[in-house]
């Protein structure tokens, strides 16, 4: 089951191909470039790469607004190219994920095309579309201040279409059944190039009810269900990645009681706490988050993150919690997007401060979840907020302190490399920090590495500790009769504790697994453990004891 399993005690590795490495100096990132970079990727220790949009499109929304399923954007290769790069990754054992965005096409797609020119065409239906404006078409709406409405006019058409992004890209229809066979088929396609699975975009969206009299959408959840058997046909072992930022009361809607839905999905609730609990230096929300999406199946997984290629969506969070995160992370105007988030990179948010990134990667990887990783991060790459929207978090990935920050030998790239600033590429870079062992690269390596041979943590049950400390929060992670637990101070200020482990004698003896050093429980079986400013440690629960049983086993 473990190998099968393979996505429970995995590292991700997001990125952006026209972002990452340019092979031919056209300013653009590109397959071949990529390849160069596997090994990089490897020696850091990454399971799986998850690639962003690299279909054919216009480029109107970095790619989610594909333009055909079956080729890829001439700017990146071909598609041998993209075979090429699937067969070095799998030489590595580096597999790999693709977005499937299903949920709208570009308007310039020939299916929607044809449909606005033919009434008769059987591509109409694959869309959705009304004689009238509804009256609600400004509700709903994904992107606020940017986006005006849900309904737009076709002159072509006379008639509007349902767009639940921006005007440019239609949504599908996908109660067609049409259009549900044809999903299977982009699906089908792409495993057989070598892909292992899919990120699939705006999940709700994909199963929503659509159409101008329904009011109240009900979901087709028996949707997840098909494409999840249709894909352990065809690859026993291929998942699919849920982006569903839904409340913890449906998730399992989405999991599937019996896990035959999604295989993984996003934690949003906890992403959204863990960022209220690193900016009050309060860890009681979080872990009612942890508490609240506990609930899964045996072979569903969360994926934890911290940054993604989207504005950091606050959305959930109460008024005054957003505020305050607001306040600490992100608080001129030009930070904020969408009237919900946060549009900058991790780094930056935390003011370049090395103990809160450390604090903030130990909290991620010690969620009950799989950690996903974003381009750059592993460095403290910055951003440029002069940038529209969320390219200010998209700029090119900075290899070296050479020009282009060594991702192009162009003079004008797809995205300004970051040129200014205490992030400039000069200053921020993989070189550098490859030849700095006490660099935040080196000791991301170091983390991926604990984090992957601590499989308790991806694969066991957790246990929230009292810590008698709303700024220390203390997990035990429980698999296979071994134990870890992490400590995290999330406040400026040292902290001491008396903790309980909560195993018995067994609990007496603690190792810390980042420097080897142990702690021994007082007379009353409590350790006093002292936690400096943002500081974390991770512990094997049991000592000799503990590696004694776990030879045994």
């Amino acid at each position: 089951m473990i190998n099968d399993l393979w996505y429970k005690n995995s590292v991700v590795y997001c990125l952006s191909v026209e972002s990452f490495m340019d092979s031919n100096g056209d300013g653009v990132g590109d397959f071949p470039g990529l390849m160069r970079r596997l090994d990089y990727l490897k020696g850091m220790g990454v399971d799986a790469i998850w690639l962003m949009p690299f279909q054919a499109s216009p480029g109107l929304d970095d790619g989610y607004d594909v333009s055909n399923y079956y080729d890829i954007d001439p700017r990146y290769g071909t598609l041998g190219d993209f075979v090429e790069f699937t067969h070095a990754a799998k030489q590595r054992g580096i597999r790999v994920i693709i977005d499937l965005v299903v949920n709208h096409t570009s308007d310039q797609h020939p299916w929607f095309q044809e449909a606005r020119n033919d009434t008769n065409s059987p591509y109409r239906d694959w869309y959705v579309w009304s004689q009238t404006k509804p009256a609600d078409a400004e509700k709903g709406i994904v992107f606020p201040g940017v986006q005006k409405t849900t309904w737009t006019y076709d002159e072509v058409a006379k008639q509007y279409f349902f767009h639940r992004f921006y005007e440019f890209q239609p949504d599908l229809n996908t109660e067609n059944p049409m259009v549900q066979a044809e999903i299977l088929k982009i699906m089908g396609f792409w495993i057989q190039l070598g892909v292992s699975g899919f990120r699939m975009d705006a999940v709700p969206f994909v199963i929503a009810e659509k159409g101008a009299d329904i009011k109240k959408p009900g979901q087709q959840f028996d949707l997840l269900r098909w494409f999840r058997a249709f894909l352990q046909w065809r690859k026993g072992d291929a998942i699919i990645l849920a982006e569903a930022n839904v409340p913890p009361k449906q998730n399992l809607e989405y999991f599937g009681e019996d896990g035959d839905r999604m295989h993984m999905m996003f934690n949003f609730h906890v992403n959204q706490s863990l960022f209220y609990a690193m900016a009050s230096g309060d860890g009681a929300p979080l872990v009612k988050a942890l508490n609240d999406t506990r609930m899964r199946p045996e072979t569903g997984q969360w994926g934890s993150f911290l940054r993604n290629h989207d504005e950091l969506d606050l959305g959930r969070l109460t008024e005054k919690q957003r505020a305050r995160v607001f306040q600490e992370f992100g608080p001129e105007k030009g930070m904020q997007l969408y009237d919900r988030g946060i549009r900058r990179r991790l780094a930056p948010m935390l003011g370049g401060d090395r103990r809160r990134l450390e604090l903030a990667y130990s909290l991620m990887f010690s969620m009950p979840a799989t950690p996903v990783l974003r381009y750059g991060d592993e460095i403290g790459m910055g951003d440029d907020l002069s940038l529209p929207e969320r390219n200010c978090a998209r700029t090119p990935m900075q290899w070296s302190d050479e020009p282009q920050a060594g991702f192009s030998s162009a003079e004008k790239t797809v995205l300004p490399v970051i040129s200014e600033g205490p992030y400039r590429f000069e200053h921020v870079n993989v070189a550098s920090q490859r030849r700095d062992p006490n660099s935040f690269l080196n000791w991301t390596e170091r983390m991926i590495r604990m984090r992957k041979e601590a499989p308790e943590v991806g694969w066991g049950d957790f246990t929230m500790l009292d810590t008698g400390n709303k700024g220390v929060m203390a997990m035990r992670f429980d698999w296979r009769n071994n134990a870890v637990m992490t400590l995290h101070n999330l406040c400026d200020q040292p902290q001491e504790i008396l903790l309980d482990v909560g195993v018995g004698e067994l609990g007496h003896s603690l190792i810390d697994i980042l420097d080897g050093d142990s702690s021994q429980a007082e007379e009353d079986g409590r350790h006093r453990i002292l936690l400096g400013p943002y500081g974390y440690r991770w512990f094997r629960v049991g000592g000799l004891d503990y590696l004694l049983r776990r030879t045994e086993v």
